[in-house]
């Protein structure tokens, strides 16, 4: 293939442009040939991801982020990358709206939005300090893309978006510093509720949306990152309230290797994450499992029906109180590895 064309495409993470492609020397008839032969993928009208990169992209947010690389090439103007879409760039765990009303997000420092073939162009300003580098392209970094997607889309997609800023390092004095100029902006206050209703305690969106569904619930205090540790192991739980606990369960957790002993297998997990539960249990621990379909989608009334029904038998087998698990209980908090 052409040299310059390989280099275009080394340089934007496996996309180029037609434009590019004929100005770097091919024909319009090469073009088409390779998308004839599946080589060259279209992401987008004039966007061509190599089939390898297309077909590395298998989570909904690898291909909204090839859609948004995709995007930005035709943009003209300058511009930083904003919202879910520098989010997925920083890596940030956020809740992505429902396929149909995805866009990609830019801001540019002026005053008023936009929205034209998928892109959503936010003309406002922002601090030469908000942006940061990420996969060699400018976005606005974690404490104000989380503020951002709070206002664009309120709950639970800022708390989501908080949250994850949060467990990342981002500090609230660090969120309230970017959203207290915002004071006359649109959608301010939606910003301001997530803010306060977030946690540093989520690891993964999963987490977040749990703990939500059990404030709806009316359960509490809910604790997030729950540790006990003895002379037998170290454990954590996604949150407690009283002697209940709540673990959500991904499939991703019974594929994932265990990084200290890589070759386990699914059902060696499967396995381990029971004598997990069984541990917590010998100290007077009821839990609950849960799954997407009863944090996200017409699965959540019944699945609160359900933790509170659970919540409440724990209660009356047990009490509430954990005061004699206190030689027992890690202080502090869980990070990521």
């Amino acid at each position: 293939m052409n040299a310059k064309v390989l280099g275009h495409m080394t340089a934007q993470h496996g996309l180029v442009t037609r434009r590019q492609a004929v100005a770097a020397g091919m024909s319009e008839r090469e073009v088409d040939r390779l998308v004839a032969l599946k080589s060259w993928i279209v992401v987008r009208r004039g966007v061509y991801a190599d089939a390898a990169v297309e077909a590395a992209a298998t989570t909904v947010g690898d291909k909204q982020r090839l859609r948004d690389r995709a995007a930005c090439l035709r943009i003209s103007v300058p511009f930083v990358r904003s919202h879910e879409t520098s989010a997925l760039e920083l890596g940030l765990g956020v809740l992505l709206p429902p396929r149909e009303k995805r866009l990609t997000h830019v801001t540019r420092p002026c005053v008023g939005s936009h929205l034209r073939y998928g892109v959503k162009h936010h003309l406002a300003p922002y601090r030469k300090e908000e942006v940061v580098e990420a996969n060699g392209f400018a976005v606005l970094g974690q404490a104000r893309t989380a503020i951002d997607i709070s206002r664009e889309h309120g709950s639970p997609y800022g708390e989501v978006a908080i949250d994850a800023a949060r467990w990342n390092g981002t500090s609230v004095l660090e969120l309230e510093n970017v959203l207290d100029p915002m004071l006359t902006w649109p959608d301010h206050r939606r910003a301001l509720t997530c803010l306060q209703s977030s946690s540093d305690g989520a690891e993964r969106v999963p987490e977040t949306l749990m703990r939500l569904l059990l404030e709806e619930i009316g359960l509490g205090p809910i604790e997030t990152q729950f540790g006990m540790c003895d002379d037998r192991r170290e454990a954590w739980a996604d949150a407690r309230v009283g002697r209940h606990l709540f673990e959500f369960d991904g499939r991703m957790k019974y594929q994932r290797a265990d990084l200290r002993r890589p070759l386990m297998r699914p059902e060696d997990v499967v396995f381990e994450e029971k004598n997990r539960e069984d541990w917590f249990r010998g100290y007077r621990l009821g839990m609950s499992r849960v799954i997407w379909s009863d944090v996200w989608g017409p699965g959540r009334e019944p699945a609160k029906e359900r933790l509170k029904r659970e919540a409440e038998q724990t209660a009356t087998l047990f009490g509430t109180s954990i005061d004699d698990l206190a030689p027992f209980i890690i202080r502090g908090r869980r990070r990521a590895a």
